[in-house]
């Protein structure tokens, strides 16, 4: 039975807790309903107790910053998403993106941006450079130059600054593995929202690369992405909600957001074959060696414990 409005506009029911904390690897608070403090409160309540907050354009960037220095259990990414970068060269006359309409700004604009970005990956609460990477999907070719460039200056970014670099790949497989291996991956490289199959699983793991999977894992049309879960090594492997998109089922289409984590967690150890407390370990293990944090011990904090910075 199809969905009215109504019901696509309420946010779905808290899923039973997990027993072992885990991370929302991916999220965008800044694009979800309710205050930052709701959303983590509502987190730690079913175990999700760390969020990665990623920024996606310059003013995303700085509030990711922001918000993770006034949070202890938050922690930025900061970039220029693929979309960004032609919009910032050649200008979005529609508006599509938050900004509005915009003019062309040249490269000159995009390195001045990159800048922007570097100064912000230096901060201590900045724990990873993304997302980045290329988007063959909404870009088209008259585009890929700007992506390319970008993704080319996010890499030496985080190489510079010894963090993790979060990349978005849709529809851009072998371009992305070619610039990665053009320019030399970071030490850490997180694939999110992994959208390839068990072939390009297979060469995320020879090459060291982590797969963060999201709630369109659990979609009945998802058969390859289960097959290429399947096959990624336990410690590689990353959970997130990417909200408040890709909402798992079964409330595909209603508001995303970092609760509903142990929803997709639950279907990916059922994929993977493992007891919902290894899986949740695991994840919240590589999570925390991935940005560089250390992970808590339990769902909830002591009084007086403060953030770990390492």
């Amino acid at each position: 039975m199809a969905q009215t409005q109504k019901e696509k506009d309420l946010p779905p029911p808290l899923p039973e807790p997990l027993r072992v904390p885990v991370a929302d690897s991916h999220t965008h608070l800044d694009m979800q309903s309710g205050t930052v403090e709701e959303a983590v409160a509502k987190a730690a309540s079913v175990g999700v107790t760390t969020l990665v907050q990623v920024g996606c354009d310059l003013a995303g960037s700085r509030w990711a910053a922001k918000t993770a220095e006034a949070h202890e259990n938050i922690w930025a990414t900061v970039a220029l998403h693929p979309n960004e970068a032609p919009r910032i060269v050649h200008g979005d006359p529609d508006g599509w993106s938050r900004q509005g309409a915009r003019e062309p700004g040249g490269e000159a604009a995009l390195d001045a941006a990159l800048e922007e970005i570097a100064a912000l990956a230096a901060l201590p609460q900045v724990r990873g450079v993304g997302e980045t990477g290329l988007d063959h999907f909404r870009t088209g070719p008259e585009g890929r130059a700007a992506q390319e460039k970008s993704f080319r200056g996010h890499i030496a970014i985080a190489k510079r600054h010894g963090k993790a670099l979060v990349i978005h790949d849709r529809d851009a497989h072998e371009d992305v593995l070619r610039v990665l291996a053009e320019e030399g991956a970071p030490e850490t490289v997180v694939f999110h929202c992994f959208s390839g199959d068990a072939a390009m699983a297979k060469i995320c793991a020879e090459r060291g690369y982590h797969m963060s999977f999201a709630g369109n894992v659990t979609f009945k049309n998802a058969a390859p992405l289960r097959e290429a879960l399947a096959v990624a090594p336990l410690d590689q492997v990353l959970v997130e909600t990417d909200a408040p998109f890709l909402t798992p089922a079964p409330y595909r289409g209603r508001p995303n957001a970092p609760y509903l984590v142990p929803l997709t967690l639950r279907a990916m150890a059922e994929v993977k074959g493992v007891p919902e407390d290894t899986l949740a370990a695991a994840v919240a293990a590589n999570t925390a060696r991935v940005f560089g944090y250390r992970a808590p011990v339990s769902a909830t904090r002591e009084p007086g414990e403060g953030r770990h910075v390492q």
